[in-house]
């Protein structure tokens, strides 16, 4: 089997090592205040499933690390189903990884490259989910781990990365700022940079969940879905899900591409902005609770904008209340506590709902656990934190 990277834009392929992150000529053209181009994609030549949950991924199953990481539950919230009229609706709880977070489908990647190239230390900026993320697995792993977060990431985001051992750089600025920091010591320091988007394994490894999906749907009788609403910042896991779908049309596992719906905060919309006018204007500085998916500069934005012109993928925009109601109303109608940002694409199902066929098959994503950001959801049923 080989694998290799590919740019999408100008079909450019570079072998998969230590090093290589962006397309060269693309990347060449990056600019501050705009997302990344030249983000790179993973692909494979010669891969047939040979079991259940075999997934094509660009590092052999022995360098990953002694971590339980992914295979999360497909719910049937059998509440909520009633409530909403929907009788094929789905929960894909992802708050069951270790670190609490979807992230770790991205990190357990990451961290398996690190172990197969000999690399000890990973750097990374987050918003918080990728920085404890990344701490938690490269525990497991063995491996040093520099974080570089915003002073104001949500307590627990903090705690869990020096609980887990991570050396932790505080940024007095937004995760913005401190994405250019990470990137700037990673290019200094020679370490594997995590950065979302910027490391095309970020989005491979989140491919893993819509193989889940889809193949948990099918053991349920189920084809694959119509619809996934999926919360959405920098666009990263949005441009997993596509190209783990993308795959799966590919080695004929589903038939048809569902509808992708990036769900995105009113304070933090970038990226449904520009499927709306075509193109990313000037950054806006973000502002929303939904801290996990706040960003100013969505740096794959570019990347998922064109995967939801190619696929017919939709937008839906829900300001900070909407939120907090989902949140809430998610934890009471089904027993899954999720963090705002997670909330945001349950809210965003709810605001879409009317334009959906109830017969369709519809999953939303929940991406974090709720007591990630307890002073937010302490805000949205009327208690101190």
């Amino acid at each position: 089997m080989r694998w290799f990277y590919r740019c999408p834009a100008c079909g450019a392929e570079y072998d998969i090592e230590p090093g290589r992150y962006l397309c060269d000529p693309c990347g060449a053209r990056n600019a501050p205040g705009l997302p990344l181009e030249g983000v790179l994609e993973c692909h494979w030549d010669g891969f047939s499933v040979s079991g259940p949950k075999d997934i094509p991924l660009p590092v052999e199953r022995e360098h990953f690390p002694p971590l339980p990481v992914g295979d999360t539950p497909l719910w049937k919230p059998g509440r909520l189903r009633k409530e909403t009229g929907f009788p094929r609706l789905w929960l894909k709880d992802d708050t069951c990884n270790p670190s609490g977070s979807f992230k770790d489908r991205a990190s357990y990647l990451v961290a398996a490259f690190a172990a197969k190239h000999g690399i000890t230390e990973i750097a990374l900026a987050s918003t918080g989910n990728a920085a404890s993320s990344m701490a938690c697995v490269g525990a497991a792993a063995g491996l040093k781990v520099t974080v570089f977060l915003p002073a104001e990431a949500p307590a627990a985001k903090r705690i869990q990365v020096l609980q887990y051992g991570a050396e932790l750089k505080e940024v007095d600025g937004t995760y913005d700022l401190a994405f250019d920091l990470s990137l700037a010591y990673s290019l200094k320091t020679g370490v594997l940079s995590r950065n979302t988007a910027y490391n095309p394994l970020t989005i491979e490894g989140k491919k893993t969940a819509s193989f889940e999906m889809a193949r948990s749907l099918g053991r349920e009788g189920e084809r694959g879905p119509d619809h996934v609403f999926v919360p959405t910042g920098d666009g990263v896991i949005l441009a997993g899900v596509y190209r783990g779908f993308e795959d799966l049309l590919r080695l004929g596992e589903i038939e048809h591409m569902p509808t992708v719906w990036a769900c995105q905060a009113q304070g933090s919309s970038a990226i449904a902005r520009a499927l709306e006018s075509g193109f990313f204007g000037p950054p806006v500085p973000s502002d929303t609770i939904a801290d996990s998916i706040a960003v100013d500069v969505p740096r794959n934005g570019i990347y998922a904008l064109a995967k939801l012109k190619k696929y017919g993928g939709r937008a839906v925009v829900v300001g900070d209340d909407e939120i907090l109601e989902a949140q809430r109303a998610l934890s009471a109608g089904s027993g899954l506590f999720a963090e705002p940002s997670s909330a945001c694409a349950w809210a965003g199902f709810l605001k879409a709902r009317a334009g959906i066929d109830p017969g369709d098959l519809v999953v939303v994503m929940i991406t974090g656990s709720g007591l990630k950001d307890i002073k937010n959801a302490a805000r949205a049923v009327g208690a101190k934190a």
